[in-house]
């Protein structure tokens, strides 16, 4: 369970990379869609949520 937590976690972080590197590059572009932007935002968001939810439960499990 630990590791699999573990796994999850990082690709949930590659995942936020990801996507803040393909919101950068749409602003470096310039004249992007801001509903992309947006929808790049909450996503970005949504992730980091996941990947902190998971960090603290896989904390609180070693702390067993």
């Amino acid at each position: 369970m630990r590791i699999f937590l573990a796994i999850l976690i990082g690709l949930l972080m590659l995942g936020v990379v990801g996507v803040l590197f393909a919101g950068l590059i749409g602003v470096a572009r310039g004249g992007g869609d801001p509903e992309r932007s947006n929808r790049l935002m909450r996503w970005r968001i949504i992730l980091q949520a996941a990947a902190i939810l998971l960090f603290l439960l896989l904390v609180t499990l070693l702390r067993q």
